[in-house]
């Protein structure tokens, strides 16, 4: 594996580390530390570097490696930045990015065929050939928007720990006690909106808190939203119709058994999975549903961050 070139401090690099490209993209979205009397400047690479290694690995806060960051300073901006917001923003930029970088074919983009250098000629008791006629060029790709009109929302119920916190509860669906991740992505399967409710919250319910977070000025283009049959809730479509929003709901066809692959549905349940490569999010091991949200907030910043760079997870 060739050396990876990383904006850390000198020491042997991690594979969750920034590199230099991946730290240019997010840098101004960052507020500037203000540094402490007789204290060097914060690296704050470092300080994503410590925080997307526990991320990923699933470490506690006291079990990060020496030569990271302490659990003093990461911990510190971690909780800084939840509640100014700037991972919500980073991760709205970085999706504005990603989608602007997609390239998306025009609805009447058609390929032609190459036309004859010269007119045929007619030739001695054949009939006259028609001459043809020039088709249009080929539409170039056009890139995507960088809010979505669609989106699509489904959840996921873990297990909590033994440590305790706010908001827990008992799905009786999937037999699990703990807490249940609400999630809406565009149809990339690029994260928009996340809430962290207790296990024994409805889908809908949940849905509703996801639209509140999906404001108006901010979605412009939204037209829809996408779910299973767990979205057909009184409070949400009631939500949907204030905001003039109609609701998509994709369901298993009837009498089907084992998997099925459902429209528009399996790009939820993909970001599910990439997010499922976080070790951190195996279970729910926060004590709040704010530190819940972060997490998932982060592991989506990590792949935008290596789709826009082309680095391999």
């Amino acid at each position: 594996m060739p050396e990876q070139k990383t904006t850390s401090q000198p020491r042997k690099p991690y594979k969750t580390d920034l590199t230099d490209e991946q730290w240019e993209l997010i840098r101004d979205l960052l507020p500037t530390p203000v540094p402490k009397s007789g204290c060097e400047p914060t690296d704050l690479p470092e300080v994503l570097n410590t925080l997307f290694y526990q991320n990923r690995t699933g470490c506690q806060w006291d079990r990060l490696p020496h030569d990271l960051l302490p659990r003093s300073t990461a911990h510190g901006y971690y909780q800084l930045w939840q509640r100014s917001g700037v991972w919500q923003l980073v991760l709205d930029t970085l999706r504005g990015q990603i989608r602007r970088a997609t390239p998306r074919l025009a609805p009447d983009a058609e390929g032609s065929a190459d036309l004859p250098a010269e007119p045929a000629q007619p030739q001695p008791g054949l009939p006259t050939p028609v001459e043809p006629q020039p088709q249009p060029a080929p539409t170039a790709p056009v890139g995507r928007d960088e809010t979505p009109s669609f989106v699509i929302m489904d959840s996921q119920s873990v297990k909590t720990t033994e440590v305790g916190g706010e908001q827990r509860g008992y799905d009786g669906g999937k037999k699990v006690k703990g807490r249940k991740r609400h999630i809406a992505v565009d149809t990339l399967g690029l994260l928009l909106a996340v809430t962290v409710t207790a296990a024994n919250i409805s889908d809908g319910r949940g849905a509703c808190k996801l639209l509140d977070q999906l404001h108006p000025d901010q979605y412009p283009r939204l037209e829809a939203a996408g779910g299973d049959g767990r979205y057909n809730d009184k409070a949400f479509i009631a939500a949907l119709e204030r905001r003039q929003l109609r609701l998509e709901v994709r369901s298993r066809p009837p009498g089907s058994k084992g998997f099925v692959l459902i429209k528009q549905r399996w790009v939820v349940e993909r970001t599910f999975a990439w997010l499922g490569f976080n070790r951190r999010l195996s279970k729910d091991y926060e004590r709040t549903v704010a530190s819940s949200e972060t997490r998932v907030r982060i592991a989506a910043i990590g792949m935008m961050l290596r789709r826009l760079t082309k680095k391999a997870a």
